[in-house]
């Protein structure tokens, strides 16, 4: 749980940083790669990860501009990694301007729930980390190359010259 507004703010530089890389690394074509017609394509849960600033901070009353949950999925991965790229830098610089320490502890009506402002932030983060998962296996069935996230990916083991562990 996070005590202040600039622990939360190192550790989502870093986790941003992540998802920046995989959003990055995706093509238009890839968008359309799904586990099953019954489930999120790579595309719908790349968008999921940009839309939810919105959906979940807003709920803080955090004021900041960002690609809407209500937006349709869009066609070109380079518009889904530039929105996240906006998105998230507006909502760094709205914390640090309208927030202080003291609002990690405010509670908010978050689906039904009463949670602080210190939970949403910790569960906004590992939202995010649980779909860069999802992401990370369907770019690789879609040929893709996975950036390394939380160490080098197997790609760039190679490029270190070294084999990646078995």
């Amino acid at each position: 749980m996070f005590r202040t507004i600039e622990e939360f703010l190192m550790n989502w530089g870093h986790e941003s940083g992540s998802t920046q890389k995989v959003l990055d690394a995706l093509t238009d074509a890839s968008l359309a790669q799904e586990v099953s017609p019954e489930d999120r394509t790579l595309g719908r849960i790349a968008w999921h990860i940009v839309t939810t600033l919105d959906e979940m901070i807003s709920q803080t009353g955090l004021q900041f501009e960002a690609a809407s949950h209500e937006e349709p999925v869009p066609t070109s991965a380079a518009e889904i990694a530039a929105a996240y790229r906006s998105s998230s830098a507006a909502m760094v610089v709205a914390m640090k301007e309208q927030w202080t320490d003291e609002v990690l502890n405010d509670t908010k009506d978050m689906y039904g729930e009463q949670w602080s402002v210190a939970t949403i932030l910790s569960i906004l983060t590992s939202h995010q980390t649980h779909h860069r998962g999802q992401m990370t296996v369907l770019m690789r069935q879609a040929g893709l190359r996975v950036p390394g996230v939380y160490g080098p990916s197997r790609e760039e083991w190679a490029e270190f010259g070294g084999v990646a562990p078995q």
